[in-house]
C-alpha cells in the first residue's frame, strides 16, 4: 500500500526538462509535487495547492523568482512556507535579494539530485525539531510568542517572516549574550545550508525596521546581542 506524501512541494522553472527531473526525484522521495513554468502561474497554483516548500528559479518569463517569492510569502497562509532558490545565478547580489524577500536556502545549479533532496529534508527536519516545546518571551513592551509565531510591541501585533522571527527569538532567549554572524547562521540556518554572512545583516536590518532599533545591538567587530535596557 503506497504511503501518503508527507509534504507538498511546488517546483517553478521555465525549462521543461529541469521541471520533469525535479518532479521525478521529489515524487520518488515521497513528496506531493506540482509544477509551474513561470512566476505568475506559480503564485496561482500556490494559492490552491498550499505547498510546504517552493523550489524556485530566478530567471523566468513574466515574473522573476524574487518577485514570485515576495508574492507567495505575502499570502498569509503561506508566509511560513519554505522557499528554496535553485538557480544558475551565482552573483552575491542575487543571493542577497533572494534572502531579503524571505528565502530559506539558495542553491546554485548544477546540483546532484541526492544532494538537493538532502538539503530539502534538512529544512523539514529542523522545522519539526523547532515545533516541539513552545514558549513566550516577554521583555518590557515586547512579547514574542513561539507558539503562534507572533510578536507584539506596545500591544500592536507585528508579522515577521519565519527567519526574521527565529533570529529575534533566538537572540531574545539569550539576552545580553553576543553572537557572531557565524553563530547565528549555524543556529538559525543550520550547517546544511550555505548562505553568506551578509544574510544575517540583512535580516537584522529588517527586524529593526519593524520593532525598532533598541532591542538588537551591534557589537562592532564581533556580532549582535539582544539588549536588556
Amino acid at each position: 500500500m503506497p504511503t501518503k506524501p508527507t509534504h507538498k512541494v511546488l517546483v517553478v522553472d521555465d525549462e521543461e526538462p529541469i521541471l520533469e527531473l525535479l518532479k521525478y526525484n521529489l515524487e520518488k522521495g515521497g513528496y506531493d509535487v506540482k509544477t509551474a513554468s513561470d512566476g505568475m502561474k506559480a503564485v496561482e497554483i500556490a494559492k490552491r495547492f498550499m505547498p510546504d516548500l517552493v523550489l524556485l528559479d530566478i530567471m523566468m518569463p513574466k515574473m522573476d523568482g524574487v518577485e514570485t517569492c515576495r508574492q507567495i510569502k505575502g499570502i498569509p497562509e503561506l508566509e511560513k512556507t519554505f522557499v528554496v532558490f535553485l538557480t544558475a545565478r551565482s552573483e552575491e547580489y542575487s543571493e542577497v535579494a533572494a534572502f531579503d524577500v524571505g528565502a530559506d536556502d539558495y542553491i546554485t545549479k548544477p546540483i546532484k539530485p541526492r544532494a538537493l533532496m538532502s538539503r530539502i529534508s534538512a529544512l523539514f527536519r529542523r522545522d519539526t525539531k523547532k515545533e516541539a516545546p513552545s514558549s513566550q518571551i516577554s521583555i518590557g513592551e515586547l512579547t514574542i510568542d513561539r507558539t503562534s509565531y507572533t510578536i507584539k510591541i506596545r500591544n500592536k501585533e507585528i508579522n515577521l517572516p519565519k527567519k526574521e522571527f527565529e533570529l529575534l527569538y533566538f537572540l531574545a532567549q539569550n539576552p545580553n549574550k553576543v553572537f557572531s554572524r557565524e553563530d547565528l547562521l549555524q543556529n538559525i540556518w543550520g550547517s546544511d545550508v550555505y548562505v553568506l554572512a551578509r544574510t544575517v545583516d540583512v535580516h537584522i536590518r529588517k527586524v529593526r525596521e519593524k520593532i525598532g532599533e533598541d532591542f538588537i545591538t551591534t557589537v562592532k567587530g564581533v556580532g549582535y546581542k539582544f539588549s536588556l535596557n
